[in-house]
C-alpha cells in the first residue's frame, strides 16, 4: 500500500511525456466502468482522479506518482457510444501511441464492470494486448453489486475465457484492494514489457 499517490501531469499528446526510468502501471477500461473509483481507492483518496455520472470524460492520459517510485497511468476510457468517430479515432491513436512508446510499461490493470457480458470493444484490449505481449490483470469491477455466488462464477467465467488472473474489485467495499496491490507491487518489480 502507498504512501503518497498524487496527481503528476496530463498528456494529450504522447510525445510530450517526458522520459524517465519510473514503471508505469496503466489502466483502460470501458467509459462508465469505475476506472477513477478504482484509482482512488487504490490511493486511499476521495478525490484524486475525477469521478463523474457522464462516461467519456477521460480524454488524456493522467499520470500519478505513487511513492516517488512509479507511476499509475490513467487511460481514457473506450466504448463510449455517443462519442464522435472523430474522438474515437483521436483516443485509438493517443493510447496506440503511448502503448507503443512505452518502454517502462510494467502491465496493465483491464476493468470489466463484474454485472456486463464483456463488448466487443473489450475484446479488441485483450487482444491487442495479447499480441504485443503486455502483461496484464483483470479487475472485475463493482464486485459489491453481485451475491457472493454470482461473482464467484463470473469470476471463473472471465478466467475461463481469457485464461488470466481476475480480481473481483469494489470501490466501495475495498474488495479486491489487497490482492490487486500484490499484482501492482510484483509488476513494478518484474521485467519490462
Amino acid at each position: 500500500m502507498p504512501n503518497t499517490v498524487e496527481f503528476y501531469r496530463s498528456f494529450s499528446n504522447v510525445n510530450d511525456i517526458p522520459f524517465e526510468n519510473r514503471a508505469q502501471i496503466a489502466f483502460a477500461g470501458r467509459s462508465n466502468v469505475g476506472k477513477s473509483s478504482l484509482l482512488n481507492r487504490l490511493a486511499g483518496q476521495k478525490k484524486l482522479a475525477k469521478t463523474s455520472k457522464t462516461p467519456g470524460r477521460t480524454r488524456l492520459i493522467n499520470f500519478f506518482l505513487v511513492d516517488n517510485r512509479f507511476y499509475f497511468v490513467d487511460l481514457p476510457g473506450y466504448g463510449y457510444a455517443k462519442a464522435s468517430k472523430k474522438d474515437k479515432a483521436v483516443w485509438s491513436a493517443l493510447v496506440e501511441s503511448y502503448f507503443q512508446k512505452r518502454e517502462n510499461l510494467k502491465g496493465l490493470i483491464l476493468l470489466l464492470d463484474c454485472r456486463h457480458e464483456p463488448t466487443g470493444d473489450d475484446q479488441l484490449m485483450i487482444d491487442w494486448l495479447e499480441a504485443n505481449g503486455v502483461h496484464y490483470i483483470i479487475a472485475m469491477t463493482k464486485a459489491d453489486k453481485l451475491s457472493r455466488g454470482k461473482l464467484l462464477s463470473r469470476q471463473k467465467q472471465f478466467e475461463k475465457r481469457f485464461e488470466t488472473e481476475v480480481i473481483p474489485f469494489s470501490a466501495n467495499s475495498g474488495i479486491g484492494k489487497k490482492e490487486l496491490w500484490g499484482w501492482i507491487e510484483k509488476a513494478v518489480e518484474g521485467p519490462s514489457n
